[in-house]
């Protein structure tokens, strides 16, 4: 689960599972068997202890080569090597704030990303939780979760699965998106996984995990409120289903990248929410049935409740 603002985990879970407590998740992060770290995509994860190391040693050089990529910085490598190298070594010491981090290693902050660029980092509670929201507390995965023992071919097979078991059915193009694996990887992957084929009306091939439920379209779905980088609405393609064409730009826009709070009736997005003075304010975007708004306000009333 993407967990860029920590309370988007928080708000993620409790809008897809059945009782759900702040702290539940909280407890995990103590207890480790959640684990809080930048992966896919550069970007801050929740996953539990023991996806953590098959995903992460799957996406270890993929990811190194979309940054380089990205960042057009490779002719920097030897240098935010030696950065990674000193600031494992500093990080033996225990979990470590990026400040303290910079001032040890007397670099500007802009060299950070090489802190961690070759040796993996998780997030260490209490930072990055409801309480202490800024995830900048920083300790060695080995150290917080223990060694590695997966294989990349491991790992590869996990994380398109879990994609899949998520979003499916998807094309290869969206698993490459979301898990930033090269298509030649996912079609290694997916020639040996037992997975289900489709074509959508225009003849492009999707994949799914086997057995997954596949309802009929007039099975209802139920209000959900959906969190800041939820990944429903983050999944890397324009999945209009969810979220309809001429919605998206009041969801997304060059200030709002990361999405807003937003709430779905029957499966799409209808409109967004926002906490003010202890209530969820809703707004939709055309006028919602009676049923549809009641449905609205009583799951808006239960999140303010959640997050009081």
């Amino acid at each position: 689960m993407q967990d860029q603002y920590a309370p988007s985990g928080y708000i993620g879970l409790w809008t897809r599972l059945e009782g759900f407590r702040r702290e539940d998740l909280t407890r995990a992060l103590e207890r480790r068997t959640a684990i809080q770290a930048t992966m896919m995509r550069a970007t801050i994860h929740l996953v539990s202890k023991r996806d953590f190391w098959p995903i992460a040693v799957a996406i270890d050089e993929p990811l190194r080569e979309w940054w380089f990529r990205a960042t057009k910085r490779r002719a920097e490598k030897h240098r935010l090597r030696t950065i990674d190298a000193r600031g494992r070594a500093f990080l033996q010491g225990g979990p470590k704030r990026k400040k303290e981090i910079l001032e040890a290693l007397e670099i500007p902050a802009n060299d950070f990303v090489g802190v961690g660029l070759w040796t993996q980092l998780v997030r260490v509670p209490p930072s990055g939780t409801w309480e202490n929201r800024r995830a900048d507390l920083y300790g060695v995965a080995a150290d917080w979760v223990g060694p590695p023992r997966s294989t990349p071919d491991e790992g590869e097979e996990l994380l398109i699965r879990r994609y899949l078991a998520a979003f499916g059915p998807a094309s290869r193009a969206d698993v490459a998106s979301f898990t930033g694996l090269p298509l030649t990887t996912i079609d290694a992957v997916t020639q040996r996984l037992p997975l289900r084929g489709f074509r959508t009306d225009a003849g492009e091939a999707l994949l799914d995990v086997r057995g997954a439920p596949l309802p009929p379209p007039e099975t209802p779905a139920p209000v959900r409120l959906l969190p800041t980088f939820d990944a429903t609405l983050l999944v890397h393609a324009r999945r209009t289903q969810i979220l309809p064409e001429r919605f998206r730009t009041m969801i997304f826009s060059t200030k709002t990248p990361q999405s807003i709070g937003t709430f779905l009736v029957d499966g799409q997005v209808a409109g967004t929410w926002r906490s003010e003075d202890g209530h969820l304010a809703t707004s939709a975007f055309e006028p919602l049935p009676k049923k549809a708004r009641r449905e609205v306000e009583q799951e808006a009333a239960a999140l303010a409740a959640f997050i009081a």
